[in-house]
This record gives structure tokens, sequence and C-alpha cells, in this order.
């Protein structure tokens, strides 16, 4: 039986369920190659999408990981919610909790929003990011693309490289490759770094050449202007030519090194078109996987178990 109630983040997650998680996930990835993609797995469950934050990958994920096990699934932006008249986030969740839904899904701007309203509500909640805290969800594919490549996760190095400091998925990442027996390294500017990040069991290291000589696994981030208060760097080219991954810099890499990146690409600013569209990237797994990842949450927060996936 899967323990957790609700998926608000990485931190905390042990081992052993994150382990049924991509074992599930890997059950429900063939349904996505089916000619009619859709089994009656959650017929009759209902699950809201609350996002207040602009995505595309994320929310159309759990759109289709929810209408593939043929659960109702309804999206709301924070644009047409009654937040825009004066209402609060709990009183908004509250209010959706009482139309009787199975699994609450939240984007919000607000780090420990997906906490504040687990607290508040009975039915489980699945957090898609929160401010600078985490993304759990990301986290889980992007190790489900490792793993189903790399065969195991335990032992294996990573280099995540870019913003740090802004990014939510970099702390949901650290926490569940941590848990799985990883080493990780981060990778960026000074300014960009956290100060301290190094008590969370990482490495730190400012040049990319060095850095990425001994990973397995490449994982490149955008620089989030959108969430700085002040800006980091004194140009975008500046940090493109200290920061982009090139076929140049990547030729000191291992032959058998694997590129992820999270999305949005900015491309050539971290990572050049011919890395983008080489045979290690595997950014284009990772969208795949995503929706089966989020199927098997949804399947196994609602009472499924790993091993009776029909």
């Amino acid at each position: 039986m899967f323990k957790p109630r609700s998926i608000l983040g990485a931190n905390g997650l042990k081992k052993d369920e994150i382990v049924t998680i991509l074992d599930t996930a890997d059950t429900f990835k063939e349904i996505s190659t089916r000619p009619i993609k859709k089994v009656p797995t959650l017929r009759g469950r209902t699950i809201i999408n609350l996002f207040f934050e602009p995505s595309t990958r994320t929310r159309t994920s759990f759109e289709i990981a929810g209408k593939r096990l043929s659960a109702d699934v309804i999206n709301i932006s924070g644009s047409t919610s009654s937040t825009v008249k004066g209402e609060n986030l709990i009183d908004t969740a509250q209010n959706l909790e009482a139309m009787n839904p199975d699994i609450l899904v939240i984007r919000h701007s607000q780090s420990g929003a997906a906490e504040m309203i687990s607290r508040n509500i009975q039915c489980p909640v699945i957090n898609a990011g929160d401010g600078f805290h985490e993304h759990p969800t990301q986290a889980l594919l992007d190790l489900q693309t490792i793993r189903e490549t790399k065969g195991s996760l335990e032992g294996l190095k990573v280099a995540i490289v870019g913003d740090i400091a802004h990014s939510r998925v970099v702390r949901s990442n650290i926490y569940a490759m941590k848990a799985m027996g990883m080493e990780v390294r981060l990778v960026g500017p000074p300014t960009m770094i956290p100060v301290e990040i190094q008590k969370l069991g990482v490495s730190v290291d400012y040049y990319l050449e060095k850095a990425i000589q001994d990973v397995d696994v490449i994982m490149m981030l955008r620089i989030q202007t959108e969430r700085q208060n002040r800006y980091l760097l004194s140009s975008l080219r500046e940090y493109s030519n200290l920061f982009c991954l090139t076929s140049k810099i990547l030729e000191k890499a291992k032959d058998d090194v694997l590129i992820i990146h999270p999305g949005p690409v900015n491309r050539g600013v971290e990572i050049a078109l011919d890395v983008m569209e080489s045979e290690r990237s595997l950014i284009l797994n990772q969208v795949t996987n995503g929706v089966a990842v989020r199927m098997a949450l949804m399947y196994l927060l609602l009472g499924g178990s790993d091993d009776s996936v029909n």
C-alpha cells in the first residue's frame, strides 16, 4: 500500500516510495503507445488542476494523465478563479473540495502553497510547483528518464547547471536523487548558488568544463528572470559564454553522458541547438515520461497498488 496521502514535495519521500512510483509509471507508459490511449482505471473520479502560474507542459501533462485513466479533469487558471475577486487561497480550495473532487493539483507562485492547502482540505493534493520551494513530479520524471536509460540510479553522478537559486526543480531533484543514492553537483555563477546549499549534501562548482568531466547526467536549467528581484549577471551573452552547454564543451564529458532539461529551453543561452537535438539529449523523453509518472501518482494516491496495474 502506498503510504503518502499527498505529494507535496520530494523531501520526505523514501527510496521504496520513489521506486514504487517509478515502477508503476513503467507499467502505465505502455498505455500512451496504444491506438486508443485510455484505460478505465479512474473512471468516475474527478481531478481538479488549479494553476495560478502559466504552464504548458505541466498542466497539459496532468490533464492528459487524468484523461488516459478515464478520470474527469477540470482545469482552473488563476485568472478565472475567485481569487481575482479577493477570495483567499484556502477558501478557494475548500469551496472546490465541497464539490467532492478526488485529487487537487495545485501550482502557485508562493512557496508552501500546496502544503497550506493540504492542511485545510481532506482530499489528496499534488504539488505541481510552488514558488522557489519544490516541483516533485518533475524530479520523479527526471529519475524515470535517467533510470530507463541507465538501468539503475544508485551511484550515478549528476551535474545540475544554471540558475540554482531560483529553481524549485533543483530542490526536488536534490532530495529525490539523494534518496536514491546519487551524487549531485551544482554548477553556476556564484550569484546563482544559494549560500550554504552544501548542507543538503551536494557539492558546488563554478566552472562548467571541469564540473561535467566525470558525471553520468547533465541537467541544464534556464535563467528564471521572472523570479528574480534583481539581475544576477551582467548579460545573457556573458552567461552563455561561460555556462552554455556546447558540443565543444561536451567533448570534456563521458561518451555516455545523458543530457536533460526541465524546460522551457532557451536555445543558445543554456544549451546549444545541436546538443539539444543530439542522441545524448533526453529532453523529449522527459516530457513523455511526465505523463506516465503523473498517471502513476494519481493511481497510487487513490488506493492503487503498484503490483495490480491492469
